[in-house]
């Protein structure tokens, strides 16, 4: 039973992962004004995205797996703090370099993602974990939307140093309040930190996502990329014979394999392509001048409000999946998020002349996220043993981050492949883009299908057994995890 007021601790939790969701889209839009302002180069300004990128993918699924051993507490204070130095030092960051690295240090918050779900999973009654981590995973579907529409106005009003002075009070107010009542959580994990793996696992990670963000720059073909993905299948092989021999794995690969963790995490992977691409270029496609022959010319705070109803979609939705999960089961929901995804893609490719069009089709969009989002999450905590929670999950999000890059390499080479004579995409580059999209949405709901069905008979807040999870859960508990 819960030994603290739940609602205190899921505020905590909310705020953390929320800002720190926001901080990966806050950015974006306002890159030019960055570059300008720190003056440098197109090329390098990039980086503060890359940097971020590569940080939260690296320290993801580690400091779950820390959580899970020594305290997920007591690593998630730390992390909030680290996230609090990093948004000050981006705040107050003189050159770009400086915002780089300012950004790796951001990038370490991916954590709060595993470590929430984890909390939840051990300090919850097991009838309110399904829900709260539902609504948990809304917060962080939010968040990104939040980032895309709040950073227009944040940039003209103010400045884009505040994109960063405003986490800081938020983050730092929210690790004060972690401290004092978020308890330490009893489920520990035996062993210690298998070091081999994670300097294994960091190195594949980002020999993998260095050349998919960099090779619209490097050029696919280049030394440097294909060098990268060569070293990136050298380490992922390495990293499977030192986890599979290590007593003590990182991410133990026996979890992995269960047939609930591996379906879902083929899903995720294919819909984080389709997510993340839609939102790395549905703001591009609104912002781009009418004399193109497409777009509406609409500037980033425009087309921030462009995506207001899929922020708005997204949490309904996935404050909506909780109530919902319970009657119709995980495994349902995540294949109508990803089938969602895969309409609103489909049309797109076809019906985008008017802002109202776009519009409606981001909102179909961000109601697919929302129920996609809280499905994956409950399905892995539910089939997952306790102490594995952090490590689980932070794999999972890391799989739907691998998915995000390969699907927006992708779909830059469709969309800007071939330019008009002013440098801009033609309008079929984004009408493939699009296209491509929506098939990746639809495996991934093909890929649900493939979840087996739980029986009915233990609640998520029940630790499962790393053997038969799958399709065997514990006989005590009554709360069905991912009915199909």
């Amino acid at each position: 039973m819960p030994r603290k007021s739940t609602r205190l601790t899921f505020a905590v939790l909310a705020s953390g992962a929320g800002v720190f969701s926001m901080l990966q889209s806050l950015i974006a839009p306002a890159l030019p004004t960055v570059q300008q302002a720190l003056h440098t180069s197109q090329s390098t300004a990039t980086w503060v995205m890359t940097a971020y990128l590569l940080s939260a993918s690296v320290f993801t699924p580690i400091l779950g797996r820390v959580g899970d051993l020594i305290g997920k507490k007591r690593t998630l204070v730390a992390v909030l703090l680290t996230v609090t130095a990093g948004c000050l030092l981006a705040a107050l960051a003189p050159t770009i370099g400086v915002l780089i690295v300012a950004r790796v240090v951001q990038g370490v918050g991916g954590a709060l993602f595993p470590l929430s779900f984890g909390i939840i999973r051990d300090e919850f009654a097991p009838g309110q974990v399904s829900g709260s981590i539902s609504n948990l995973s809304a917060v962080i579907a939010a968040g990104g939307g939040v980032g895309m529409v709040a950073a227009g106005p944040i940039v003209s009003a103010l400045d884009y140093r505040w994109l960063f002075w405003i986490p800081v009070a938020i983050v730092a107010v929210t690790t004060l309040i972690a401290l004092r009542y978020v308890p330490e959580s009893p489920n520990r994990a035996a062993g210690k930190v298998h070091w081999t793996g994670a300097v294994l696992l960091s190195g594949w990670l980002v020999a993998l996502l260095l050349p998919l963000s960099q090779a619209g720059t490097w050029g696919w073909t280049s030394a440097r990329v294909i060098a990268l993905f060569a070293v990136a299948v050298v380490l992922f092989a390495l990293w499977l014979l030192a986890e599979a021999r290590s007593r003590t794995p990182l991410i133990d690969l026996r979890i992995m394999r269960l047939p609930a963790v591996w379906t879902t995490n083929a899903a995720a992977l294919l819909f984080g392509a389709g997510m993340y691409a839609i939102w790395s270029f549905l703001p591009g496609f609104v912002q781009t001048p009418r004399s193109a022959g497409y777009g509406f010319g609409a500037s980033v705070t425009a087309s921030g409000l462009l995506m207001l109803p899929m922020l708005i979609a997204m949490f309904f939705s996935g404050v909506l999946s909780g109530r919902l999960e319970p009657v119709l089961g995980a495994k349902r929901l995540l294949i109508a998020g990803a089938a969602f995804g895969a309409l609103a893609c489909g049309f797109l490719a076809l019906w985008h002349e008017e802002q109202w069009q776009v519009a409606f089709v981001a909102g179909v969009f961000g109601f697919g996220i929302g129920l996609a989002f809280a499905s994956m999450a409950n399905l892995i905590v539910g089939s997952v043993p306790a102490e594995q929670t952090g490590a689980a999950t932070g794999m999972n999000a890391n799989v739907r981050t691998i998915g995000g890059s390969i699907g927006a390499a992708v779909t830059s080479v469709l969309v800007t492949g071939r330019l008009q004579p002013s440098g801009l995409p033609y309008a079929s580059g984004y009408t493939h883009g699009f296209a491509l999209l929506a098939l990746l949405c639809l495996a991934a709901a093909l890929a649900a299908l493939l979840v087996p069905v739980q029986r009915t008979g233990r609640s998520i807040g029940t630790p499962a057994r790393a053997g038969n999870t799958a399709t065997h859960p514990e006989p005590e508990a009554a709360t069905p995890v991912a009915r199909g």
